[in-house]
């Protein structure tokens, strides 16, 4: 256990390379209570929702959800999040444990009147079950028949006699879905999920490795409110044919370049880099890893780092230091892993 976003989290049960290795293969639970999530409702809920968040709005259809971006007036990153429409009127926001305070903060302060606000954090749990195997074995623990969700979409249903809702969009690469539920059923659907050990229980260790693997950044790291998310995010996620805040840095940053993108490394052993750790290029500082471990996929340390924009194409050689070591990195394409079933699997 390690403390994460104000909570203590479990970092591994069995161990990272066991959970990782279930999570992509069969299928695993992550608790993921300490999430939060905010309820937007009203006749303005949309406008205010486009002017906050860099994503469109108004093409979320009802049962769709979207990732994006809540940015400062400086286009500095607040947080990274996704918005569940689920109504005409009505959206839910999930946001991340150690941004949920400022979150909300920021978010109360530039809404209409009529748009309602309501944090649902503490009364909501969530629980994350992933890996290809994860429809089957939750169809088999809940004995009902899950309906056929797309990707980034999401549903309302009754599961052991409680109302849930259902989503589809994930963190690992493979396919899976966040269950959120009344917290005092945590402990419940806990133990209804692990029941005869088919589904195993995954930490933050496995939830890091994993996402590294499909180049998933992560806030605080490849994410932060020094910089706008261009260099991480390329244009995606943006829609700069809306007004949001924090767009006039965007635009900035997107016509002029910036000097520094995300880039992928694969390391020649398995020692990892991590975060902070300098990138060189000719004995000089070029860059400086946001994430890195090694990749259980793989068999070899992998790393996310920002480097100068002219050294960014893949297959470039650089060196990363670490602890007084370089070690040879060359910059691939990302995602790192390409295997993954996010997108499609067949039943069991």
């Amino acid at each position: 256990m390690a403390p994460f976003g104000g909570w203590e989290m479990p970092i591994q049960y069995e161990g990272i390379l066991i959970e990782h290795a279930c999570t992509r293969n069969r299928a695993t639970v992550f608790d993921t209570c300490h999430m939060g999530e905010f309820e937007l409702a009203g006749p303005t809920a949309q406008a205010d929702l486009e002017r906050l968040l860099t994503q469109s709005i108004a093409s979320i259809k009802e049962g769709q959800c979207r990732y994006g971006y809540l940015l400062r007036d400086d286009g500095g990153v607040l947080d990274d999040l996704t918005c569940y429409r689920r109504g005409p009127q009505h959206f839910m926001l999930v946001v991340n444990a150690g941004t949920l305070d400022q979150d909300r903060d920021w978010i109360e302060t530039h809404l209409s009147p009529d748009t309602s606000f309501t944090d649902l954090s503490d009364r909501t749990a969530k629980l994350d079950i992933q890996g290809p195997a994860s429809r089957a074995e939750t169809e088999r623990v809940f004995g009902v028949r899950l309906p056929e969700l797309k990707y980034f979409s999401f549903t309302d249903l009754t599961l052991a006699g409680i109302p849930c809702t259902l989503s589809r969009t994930g963190y690992t690469g493979e396919w899976g879905y966040e269950l959120y539920f009344p917290a005092d059923e945590a402990e419940r659907f806990w133990d209804m999920l692990l029941a005869g050990g088919r589904i195993k229980p995954a930490g933050l260790g496995a939830r890091d490795t994993l996402r590294l693997e499909v180049g998933y950044p992560l806030y605080g790291h490849e994410l932060t409110t020094e910089a706008t998310p261009v260099s991480v995010s390329h244009g995606q996620y943006i829609d700069l044919n809306k007004n949001f805040i924090g767009k006039a840095a965007v635009l900035r940053d997107v016509q002029n370049g910036v000097a520094r993108h995300l880039v992928g490394f694969q390391l020649g052993t398995k020692r990892a880099a991590r975060a902070h750790d300098k990138v060189l290029h000719g004995g000089g500082e070029v860059g400086e890893v946001t994430s890195g471990s090694f990749a259980p996929s793989l068999g070899v340390a992998v790393a996310m780092a920002m480097l100068n924009k002219e050294l960014c194409h893949p297959g470039q050689q650089l060196e990363i230091q670490v602890h007084g070591a370089t070690l040879p990195a060359t910059v691939v394409d990302l995602p790192f892993y390409r295997h993954g079933t996010a997108r499609g699997v067949k039943r069991d």
